[in-house]
């Protein structure tokens, strides 16, 4: 995985009127932590981070103020209206540590033409070294039948990374195809119409 460089300023003002005061700016506050340091309260430029974030278990490297570490983002704070980032918590760590994060599963193909898929897990947690996280993982699902599970156990994980889930937990499944109940219920309707249309009228 590539590391994205984002220029990282030491903030010394803390409290909810310094945060606003640096998303005015178009900035974004941000702790440091791990390692058994004290944590690093950071000021990193928004636009940077926004893109950065669009890149699961992205690997940043922060560099500025006497500050040079690789980091992983570990909770992320949005606005729930705007979906500007609020605040960042990044985790530091070394080349060659092993780190647990929350990768992608993605499915290729299409089940069995009288199933549906149903897939209950969008991510799972692996264990991976912190600069080779895996972009995620891919199911072939194509010709599944119904009654088909997949297992956390089951999933062939990127080479270098190791299940950190519950491996009995269900991913995926390939279930019965709902009934129409919409359309059962249009024809009930036509057949209660064509029998009031046939009663005769009150005298």
């Amino acid at each position: 995985m590539s590391e994205v460089r984002i220029a990282a300023e030491e903030r010394t003002t803390f409290g909810k009127g310094a945060a606003r005061k640096i998303r005015r700016a178009d900035k974004v506050p941000a702790v440091l932590y791990g390692h058994g340091i004290d944590p690093k309260h950071l000021t990193l430029p928004g636009h940077e981070v926004l893109l950065a974030l669009r890149t699961p278990n992205v690997l940043i490297r922060l560099q500025g103020d006497g500050v040079d570490e690789l980091a992983l983002p570990k909770g992320v704070q949005r606005d729930p209206i705007k979906g500007f980032v609020e605040h960042v918590d990044l985790l530091l760590v070394r080349r060659g540590e092993k780190v647990t994060v929350e990768i992608p599963v993605t499915t290729a193909g299409d089940v069995h033409s009288d199933g549906l898929l149903d897939q209950q897990l969008v991510s799972i947690a692996v264990e991976a070294e912190a600069t080779h996280i895996p972009t995620g993982v891919e199911v072939d699902v194509e010709g599944l039948e119904i009654g088909t599970v997949v297992t956390a156990a089951q999933l062939r994980l990127p080479q270098g990374s190791t299940l950190a889930a519950d491996p009995e937990a269900v991913v995926l499944q390939v279930i019965n195809k709902p009934v129409e109940a919409a359309a059962e219920g249009e024809g009930e309707g036509e057949a209660a119409e064509g029998e009031a249309a046939e009663a005769p009228a009150a005298e």
